[in-house]
């Protein structure tokens, strides 16, 4: 019978700690928490890199996150919604790039404040975009430029 009691009591306590773990979780995330956040949009030429939930950082710090992503099909550019702290105002002519945490580190959506008086509203969209960078690509250029003899100057 105090078997059974300590038993039940032990799986209580593990059932409590797992609630408070992904209720934490779900506050990083920024779960359940829309009342304090505004979305707004941008289209991008590339978002590679870049899945939903990713972090959006400003000044390196975290300010929102990726919810929401597709094709437009008469754009072909990926349209990304973003939910962003009711706190941050960010001028209209503001930009959204993508950038990388390294060589080995992920990608997260930077924003890139501006210096305009007006603000813009929530559901707009910001205009200023930089699609991911291909590292590949980028070090390729680089080699082909240094081993191509057609690309010396006379």
């Amino acid at each position: 019978m105090a078997d059974s009691k300590l038993e039940i009591l032990a799986g209580a306590l593990i059932v409590a700690a797992a609630l408070g773990f992904v209720a934490y979780a779900g506050k990083s995330a920024g779960v359940g928490s829309s009342g304090d956040r505004y979305d707004l949009h941008a289209s991008f030429r590339s978002i590679q890199g870049v899945s939903l939930g990713a972090d959006v950082k400003l000044a390196g710090v975290k300010v929102g996150a990726l919810t929401g992503l597709k094709l437009n099909p008469d754009t072909y550019m990926a349209d990304a919604t973003i939910s962003l702290d009711k706190s941050i105002q960010l001028p209209s002519d503001s930009a959204i790039l993508i950038s990388s945490e390294g060589l080995l580190g992920g990608n997260y959506i930077e924003l890139q404040p501006g210096g305009m008086p007006d603000i813009i509203a929530p559901g707009g969209e910001i205009e200023d975009t930089q699609g991911a960078v291909s590292l590949i690509s980028l070090l390729m250029k680089f080699v082909g430029t240094k081993t191509d003899p057609a690309a010396k100057a006379p």
